[in-house]
């Protein structure tokens, strides 16, 4: 196999730098131009430098296909986004072609970028320093973007399905800190006492790496558990997804088995296509919540759901106020729906016994599957996944099933769960 001339690469990067944005600004608008030029420029320039390192460190006979994988990986990228200049949720085939290479080349160039960045004045002072130990050490280092990234890709396209059980008591945290909880890959031992059994929906991202069947399939893993409720938390669509009428509807056609026990609010992605996420909703049997309750009869007594439409503006005000409309029914188990977590904070002490959450995608990277809970989001002021306990009130993130922005959950895998609460 012959390998690409020196001058492709750099040339293919040039062409879809430049004329992705003014294709996208003539046809679809100069906020889309801009949001793919500032994508491309900041993963291609890490792209490139990583597809001369790794040609390098490749066995001779391996070289050009090396070469010409990251050629395809670039093109893959340029094709994935020119096509959402006509945005609509695309066939099988496309996606496994261009959609999904093409992103997870964008995503291979974002984190190579910084990483070589920061090995670079590693390697410069070995190579001074006379250490060709240490120097052919971080040449390999320096390849670190390329197992990362494929490890990424299952992660990406899989669940791990879980049992998880909170109990919930009545002890004070005076700050939001993360509270253990059980959870179970396989099925957990009985106990007495019935729990509420819920299902969440959280950020499924109706778009390429969740198309229509493969959404479908989920919701119908998710009802197998018979859940006393099935609970969608947001943000349901991707600008794919919004522009295909009549795919969400069907990708929650199973929420018709279960009458009476299915309720959702919206994310900040439904705002976006409003009409076609009431519209799914309402076919198949599913309340939408905007700033409203539900009185739900369920084998574990008597459930208060409470569900907060996103805002962007004001958004404390609004909970504060919404609390105070919809107060806490006696001997009823409240539960709250708020999409961002970041709301949890501003719910009065003790007005909910549990919230549930998403947006977060998790965290989206580090180190839950390896056993760990640290993500990029554990410094910041979301909390990412799992329960976290803040006064009497106790907040649950959900993963989430799908994932949307960053184009690869890295470490961070989505959810599939059945939850069982019950008071401690």
């Amino acid at each position: 196999m012959f390998a690409p001339p020196g001058w492709l690469l750099p040339t293919l990067a040039a062409s879809i730098a430049v004329g992705l944005p003014l294709y996208a600004g003539r046809f679809r608008g100069r906020t889309y131009a801009l949001f793919a030029a500032v994508l491309v420029l900041f993963s291609f320039p890490g792209g490139l430098a990583l597809a001369t390192l790794a040609q390098q460190a490749a066995p001779a006979d391996l070289r050009a296909a090396v070469g010409w994988l990251f050629v395809y990986g670039m093109l893959t990228t340029g094709i994935h986004f020119a096509s959402l200049v006509g945005a609509r949720l695309r066939p099988a085939w496309f996606r496994v072609a261009f959609s999904i290479p093409g992103m997870a080349f964008l995503a291979l160039g974002a984190l190579a970028g910084p990483w070589l960045l920061a090995v670079l004045p590693l390697r410069w002072f070995a190579a001074e320093a006379g250490l060709p130990t240490a120097v052919a050490a971080l040449d390999v280092l320096a390849l670190l973007p390329l197992p990362l990234v494929a490890f990424s890709l299952g992660t990406s396209l899989g669940l791990r399905r879980e049992v998880v059980r909170i109990d919930l008591d009545d002890e004070t945290h005076p700050e939001l800190v993360r509270v253990p909880t059980a959870r179970f890959r396989r099925t957990p031992p009985a106990k007495a006492d019935r729990p509420l059994r819920l299902v969440q929906i959280a950020d499924p991202h109706l778009g390429p790496w969740q198309p229509t069947r493969r959404f479908r399939r989920r919701v119908e893993e998710l009802l197998a558990h018979d859940p006393d409720l099935v609970l969608i938390t947001g943000d349901l669509l991707t600008m794919e997804g919004n522009s295909t009428p009549g795919a969400l509807a069907e990708a929650l056609a199973p929420l018709r088995e279960a009458p009476g026990r299915c309720f959702a609010i919206f994310g900040n992605h439904d705002h976006e296509a409003p009409d076609e996420v009431r519209s799914a909703l309402a076919a198949n049997g599913v309340r939408l919540l905007m700033d409203e309750e539900a009185i739900v009869e369920t084998p574990a007594g008597p459930v208060q759901l409470v569900g907060a439409d996103w805002a962007r503006e004001e958004r404390a005000d609004r909970l504060r106020s919404l609390a105070m409309r919809r107060p806490r029914r006696e001997g009823h188990l409240r539960l709250w729906l708020v999409h961002d977590p970041l709301g949890f904070a501003d719910l009065p002490d003790g007005d909910a016994d549990l919230v549930l959450s998403g947006h977060t995608h998790g965290g989206q990277v580090g180190l839950v599957s390896f056993g760990g809970t640290w993500t990029v989001l554990s410094r910041s002021r979301w909390p990412d996944h799992g329960l976290f306990g803040l006064g009497r009130n106790r907040l649950y993130v959900h993963r989430g099933t799908g994932f949307y922005g960053f184009p690869l959950r890295i470490g961070v895998p989505g959810e599939s769960s059945l939850v069982e609460v019950r008071r401690a």
